[in-house]
């Protein structure tokens, strides 16, 4: 949600041009993160044109090294930005399609906020939306949902990938949630997402009070919940339960105040099933505050930013500043410290 660096370096990860495997899970990140660059290169190269200076592309390489062609670039309605690409892939050797996981036929990509004047306006105006769980109703979102459903229909959910940085990735996973209640998993990447909520993880140092903080929210939550769904009338599929089987990949940084509360998010919920209280967070980690009040008030209650499942990366490396803990282009450099895990709803 926070501005992204302004890098205008075109060389990407080198590291990787000579030795790159689609069946590496860094060199498959690095790819959807560079990607994610093109779009913001992208917006920024038309700003510059759009003020007169002379226009010349920078940002190509950072998809035609990896073999792919730029589609489709995704427009904004509201204030004529480029808020996303869509890109194919030109070929690929037949051995790819020979083995698991295959390399995609589409990567559709979502930049975050920008902060220049063409742009800022827009961009915190869907920052708020996404604050207030309405994002789905922008026009921004509905123009990359149409675009996502045409990619599927055309050549299949397996070879479509969705990615997205900050206020991107907030796009990519509701998006993705979207397709997974169709039973249409898409490969997704997550790059510093938003989480809508007190950021704990930064705000409480002590690991003993954070653990007794986030234990009180979810008996609180759970019994809301619990409460709440003793009102309503007759069977329903649980939305969280269908959630479950869609595996996207996330990536935090703990440095990161938009972001780094999904690393106590997730970390909670195995503190909870060691306690042997685990029936409860299965309750409380559908929920927010925020959205079983909306539910009371008859608005849709069901929170887009809280995930049952996540293959959730954390960069362990220190960061300089918020702009480096922020920034899309810590997920493709080679010398990070990372640290990987599965967190399935049970």
């Amino acid at each position: 949600m926070a501005s992204q660096r302004e890098i205008f370096d075109v060389s990407g990860p080198l590291h990787l041009l000579n030795s790159f495997d689609w069946r590496n899970t860094f060199h498959r990140r690095s790819v959807a993160a560079c990607l994610v660059q093109g779009v913001y290169v992208l917006e920024k190269d038309r700003q510059r044109g759009s003020s007169g200076h002379e226009h010349e592309t920078h940002a190509s390489p950072w998809w035609e090294r990896f073999h792919f062609q730029l589609n489709h670039v995704l427009v904004d309605d509201s204030d004529l930005s480029f808020f996303g690409a869509i890109y194919e892939l030109k070929y690929a050797h037949p051995f790819f399609y020979q083995s698991s996981p295959l390399p995609p036929r589409y990567v559709i990509a979502f930049r975050g906020t920008i902060s220049r004047s063409l742009t800022r306006s827009e961009d915190m105006r869907l920052n708020l939306k996404c604050v207030f769980d309405n994002l789905e109703q922008s026009p921004r979102f509905r123009t990359a949902f149409e675009a996502i459903s045409k990619a599927v229909a055309n050549v299949g959910a397996q070879s479509v990938w969705l990615a997205g940085h900050s206020l991107g990735a907030s796009i990519a996973m509701l998006a993705g949630r979207n397709m997974a209640k169709s039973r249409s998993q898409l490969e997704t990447y997550l790059f510093n997402p938003p989480f809508i909520s007190v950021p704990l993880e930064k705000v409480i140092p002590n690991q003993t009070l954070k653990h007794g903080v986030r234990i009180a929210g979810s008996l609180v939550t759970a019994g809301i919940a619990t409460a709440m769904k003793g009102r309503n009338k007759g069977p329903e599929e649980d939305p969280f339960v269908v959630l479950s089987e869609w595996m996207p990949n996330m990536f935090v940084n703990p440095a990161d105040p938009i972001c780094a509360e999904y690393i106590g998010y997730f970390q909670h919920r195995d503190k909870m099933d060691r306690m042997g209280v685990g029936k409860i967070e299965r309750v409380a980690t559908k929920y927010s505050i925020g959205s079983l009040v909306s539910g009371a008030i008859g608005r849709d209650s069901e929170p887009v930013h809280l995930l049952p499942t996540a293959y959730l990366t954390v960069n362990l490396s220190s960061s300089e500043d918020f702009k480096q803990a922020h920034g899309i282009h810590q997920w493709w450099q080679p010398h990070f410290q990372w640290q990987s895990k599965l967190y399935k709803f049970k």
